[in-house]
Parts: C-alpha cells; sequence; structure tokens
C-alpha cells in the first residue's frame, strides 16, 4: 500500500512534519494547534484556537479527499480543560459548524504544554474516506 502525504498550501509550511499521510483509504491527520499560515498562532482563546485548529484538521482532511463526517478518531490535547470545559457550548456549536453532529470516538487530554508555547490547545485525528 502506497502512502501519500498531504500539505495543502494554504496551511503553514510544514518542515520536519506532515499535516496528514493518506495509507490506503485511511488519513492520519497530524496534530494541529492554531497556526495560520504564517506560522503565528491566532489570537485570543481557547475558542478562536480551537476554531484555527480544527480548521486546519478539516483542510488537510479535505485535501486528501475526505470529509469531517469520515472522522472516526479525534484526540484534543489541552493546556487548560477547565476553560475547553468553561467554553463547551461555544466550541461545540463551532464543532457541528464545521462537521456536523457526528461525533467520532474522542479524548481530550490534559498536558502542560505544546509544541508552541501560546498554544492552548492541538488536534489529532484518524478518517476513513468511504467509496462514495
Amino acid at each position: 500500500m502506497s502512502h501519500t502525504t498531504i500539505n495543502p498550501e494554504s496551511l503553514a509550511k510544514p518542515s520536519g512534519y506532515a499535516h496528514g499521510i493518506l495509507a490506503g483509504n485511511t488519513v492520519f491527520l497530524g496534530g494541529q494547534t492554531a497556526l495560520d499560515k504564517n506560522m503565528n498562532i491566532v489570537p485570543g482563546g481557547i475558542v478562536e484556537q480551537f476554531t484555527q485548529a480544527f480548521s486546519n484538521v478539516i483542510t488537510t482532511l479535505r485535501e486528501a479527499g475526505g470529509q469531517p463526517e469520515d472522522l472516526v478518531n479525534v484526540t484534543i490535547y489541552l493546556t487548560d480543560v477547565d476553560d475547553y470545559m468553561a467554553n463547551g457550548r461555544e466550541i461545540g456549536r463551532i464543532w457541528r459548524e464545521m462537521a456536523g453532529s457526528q461525533y467520532p470516538a474522542m479524548a481530550g487530554i490534559g498536558v502542560t504544554r505544546l509544541w508552541q508555547k501560546e498554544a492552548l490547545i492541538e488536534i489529532q485525528g484518524i478518517a476513513v474516506i468511504p467509496e462514495r
């Protein structure tokens, strides 16, 4: 089985990692923080960072030929779980706006720090693209 690297032009240029890898019909979506195209973490708090990070995940998935409903597993790494939970309604609304109300298997994991010091969240996923 061949593997295809997925690095959308609209995302920050990766160095030492790939945004995604397509292996057969499975897409392994690399961890996405709230980086914009210019390699800057978007300003604002957890809601703004969730929006950018999840948008980066969805952009990579679409570049691989998938759709948000193809997500089967998502892991969210958080530097402040309480902040995420306090904003859960708004984050849930944004999720549904971007990906619908079908949710994959998920985990939320509290961490002390992410790669970029100012990052509050990192989202990683796996998707299986069905024959359409």
